[in-house]
């Protein structure tokens, strides 16, 4: 059986707590489109991350226009999606703090040498390098491992769609059953495992225990491998699915 030579990260509260800071961000532009077009609900961050957790930028307004029927030019669509990805970016640079744990995680998986290592995220490519660049962790990635379902493909796309998974194996000339990757949300886990990727199901970021068990049967319904609840796991999830492989 194919040995893991290869982990992806998912960025956005896999490993760094960017969301709550994001969705703060998009619900300002979110009622600013909604109020335009006479609609009288307005989102806060919270309910945001409610509805379109995982989702980015682009592909929360494709659902937000199906909820609420409504159409947005492609020209008024990309013109919100910059001006979301400079807000966002601004209070990451500000705020952000990496997930309890991963930056330590990832020290040692660079002094092992035994894995290659990459980002895969649905959010813009400047936002996750912004993320990773102020919580210090960027030094564990090359320049050209950070991909962005938003940036970094022909066609832009977000997650669940696979094509940002196909394409990081593609890069970096993996096949999907010696990957791992690490993702928080739905979203993401349906990328990766229609991609073919073992998920390892991280559930560290959500408050409180009523949502990390919540999270936990979502993401084990979904078909991701192991649960890992603290970084400090991380080692003994790999070697679980490490195994799994051996079998």
């Amino acid at each position: 059986m194919p040995q893991i030579t290869e982990i992806f990260f998912d960025c956005d509260n896999t490993l760094v707590l960017s969301e709550e800071l994001a969705f703060e961000a998009c619900a300002d532009l979110t009622n600013e489109i909604l109020e335009k077009r006479g609609i009288s609900d307005r989102y806060t961050g919270d309910q945001l991350i409610q509805d379109f957790v995982g989702q980015n930028f682009r592909g929360m307004m494709i659902s937000l226009q199906a909820k609420y029927n409504f159409d947005m030019s492609k020209e008024e669509l990309e013109g919100f999606v910059k001006k979301e990805e400079d807000k966002v970016i601004a209070k990451l640079v500000e705020k952000a703090q990496p997930c309890v744990g991963a930056t330590e995680e990832l020290e040692k998986l660079a002094k092992s040498n035994k894995y290659h290592l990459a980002v895969v995220s649905s959010s813009a490519l400047r936002r996750v390098q912004a993320s990773i660049k102020k919580v210090g962790q960027d030094k564990f990635f090359e320049e050209n491992m950070v991909f962005s379902a938003a940036t970094s493909l022909p066609k832009p796309t977000s997650k669940p769609d696979p094509a940002i998974y196909n394409y990081a194996l593609e890069v970096c000339k993996k096949k999907p059953e010696e990957t791992v990757t690490i993702e928080d949300s739905k979203s993401g886990a349906l990328s990766a495992i229609r991609a073919g990727i073992h998920v390892i199901g991280y559930v560290g970021s959500y408050p409180g225990d009523d949502k990390k068990i919540e999270m936990t049967k979502a993401l084990t319904d979904l078909g991701a491998r192991v649960i890992m609840k603290d970084w400090s796991e991380f080692q003994d999830c790999l070697a679980q699915i490490e195994q799994l492989e051996d079998e």
